[in-house]
């Protein structure tokens, strides 16, 4: 890229980094020692403020720079993230929200200690969360390395290696100091950026094909090099037997995993009642929906107007095609008005990832400050929640860093897929688990939340995702033994039954007072916090 380029698009990222520091600094001179203040911000958001932080932590660089890259390099079996993405928020809505809301404080443990035997339940919970939770990190470094790279003429790893660790600098400052008041104001900030940008650039596209989506597809099938397969399923998953289980593995990790991802689950607590977090989780899907119908349309466009050769030669998992078609429609590399659009495109892109690693590094930070800590600390010197929970923020920020430089080529949105199948696997199935079945016990509890994640983090440790082709995180060695990238379609059934099994193996009677209780409570709000 040339000087104006950087120059332009460092002063805006510049200028977002300081606009959110100020909000942090703003925000951390208010009272916010209490872990109420701390982990929920007071509960005092309204449901459309927490419908834009909502969508703010869920529209992250998978769905803004990886949906549109797989899109553009895909065609159709791209198409696949965005429809689950949304798709998802419907078991959000209709199993999760208001029931998660009235029987939590701030994490998904609190919702499983709510009936079951409290320390076990919140030491699986909280470390199945963080785990979760660096995955998901790992997507967010990854893409904020690809977009740099690009950004300074794809320097090499150093740029990429800097760019990781100023990243992962700014998001536990933005945590330990602000906590969630501060996080939940910086992702509101990003999501108005972020849905403008997405307009304007989708307007440009269609005003490039004179309004006709119809022309556009045509356009994109004869650039991509595939013609008409391009526009039909079968391009990513449809070759041999592994690639379409793929295929289900990954649709039924997208469909389930939001339901159980921490950083999703924390946000409902924000709201003062039950009511408001159904009414927030209305409002975030009218916006996702917008959006993610908007980047199909900058995916077929950034084959159509810049072209996978193009988009491959520049990241070769298609990261960098939203900045790249963002160049062209400004009208090129050399003219003012594309240097100004691919300036702005990438600083709402790089905001877009600096808020949603704020927003994943609480959750986890809490998990490990709220359950683990204080499931642990009859063996450890007392200290303060809130404490613990800023010096967690700095670890799990540094492991975050590690596995992005790592994992600096993969594809984002595929990196969150993983994500998404270790929260199905775990988080998902104790959840419903708690909240609906009235024999459930704490073996059950057990045996999901390990039943789920220790076959997903094995079967992704034993795929062509860490080693055995090219494209693997370790490319020289072989061990792979699973032949799906995705654990989902496996692990998910596995959770579901080792909680099942474990349940009607247990030798305890489940406390059918406390599931009454607990059912009162998460169906009328009675009691909640």
């Amino acid at each position: 890229m040339t000087g104006p380029h950087q120059t332009l698009a460092l002063v805006l990222f510049s200028a977002f980094v300081a606009v959110t520091l100020a909000i942090t600094t703003w925000v951390s001179r208010k009272r916010h020692g209490s872990a109420e203040e701390f982990y929920a911000g007071g509960r005092l958001f309204t449901p459309l403020e927490n419908g834009f932080a909502i969508a703010g932590d869920y529209m992250s660089a998978a769905s803004f720079l990886g949906v549109a890259g797989v899109i553009s390099l895909f065609g159709y079996d791209g198409l696949l993230y965005a429809v689950g993405f949304l798709v998802a928020w419907l078991v959000v809505l209709f199993l999760v929200a208001e029931l998660v809301r009235n029987c939590g404080r701030f994490t998904l443990a609190d919702v499983l200690a709510a009936r079951m035997s409290e320390r076990p339940v919140r030491i699986a919970a909280g470390t199945s969360s963080v785990i979760v939770s660096v995955f998901y990190l790992v997507a967010q470094m990854v893409g904020a390395g690809s977009l740099v790279a690009l950004l300074l003429g794809r320097t090499g790893a150093a740029a990429q290696a800097w760019t990781v660790i100023g990243v992962g600098a700014l998001m536990v400052i933005y945590v330990s100091l602000g906590g969630m008041r501060a996080t939940t104001w910086i992702q509101i900030v990003k999501a108005v950026l972020l849905l403008g940008g997405t307009v304007v650039l989708t307007v440009l596209v269609m005003i490039r094909f004179h309004g006709d989506f119809n022309r556009l597809l045509l356009s994109a099938a004869a650039r991509s090099g595939h013609g008409d397969a391009f526009l039909a399923p079968g391009l990513k998953y449809g070759g041999d037997w592994t690639e379409r289980f793929d295929f289900i593995s990954l649709g039924l990790a997208l469909v389930l995993g939001t339901a159980g991802l921490p950083h999703i689950l924390s946000r409902f607590y924000t709201v003062p009642t039950a009511r408001a977090a159904r009414r927030s989780v209305v409002w975030s899907i009218a916006l996702i929906g917008g959006f993610y119908l908007m980047t199909i349309v900058l995916g077929f466009g950034a084959t159509a107007i810049v072209g996978p050769q193009a988009v491959r030669e520049s990241n070769a998992a298609g990261n960098t095609a939203v900045p790249l078609l963002a160049l062209d429609l400004g009208g090129g590399a050399d003219s003012t008005g594309g240097t100004v659009l691919f300036a702005v495109v990438a600083a709402v892109a790089f905001a877009t990832i600096l808020a949603v690693v704020a927003g994943i590094t609480l959750a986890s930070s809490a998990s490990v400050a709220h359950d683990l800590y204080a499931s642990l600390r009859r063996r450890t010197k007392p200290r303060s929640e809130v404490a613990v929970a800023r010096v967690a923020a700095v670890g799990i920020g540094l492991v975050a860093i590690a596995l992005g430089l790592l994992a600096k080529d993969l594809n984002v949105a595929f990196l969150v897929g993983l994500a998404f199948a270790v929260a199905a696997s775990a988080n998902l199935p104790v959840l419903l688990y708690s909240l609906f079945w009235r024999g459930f016990t704490t073996r059950g509890a057990l045996w999901s939340v390990y039943g789920g994640l220790v076959p997903a983090l094995v079967l992704v440790a034993l795929s062509p995702v860490v080693s055995g082709t090219p494209e693997s995180l370790f490319p020289g060695l072989d061990f792979q033994y699973f032949p799906l990238e995705n654990p989902g379609l496996v692990s998910i059934p596995l959770g579901f039954f080792a909680g099942w099994l474990g349940t009607v193996t247990s030798a305890e009677a489940p406390d059918e007072a406390r599931h009454a209780e607990t059912e009162v409570r998460s169906l009328t709000g009675a009691g909640a916090v």
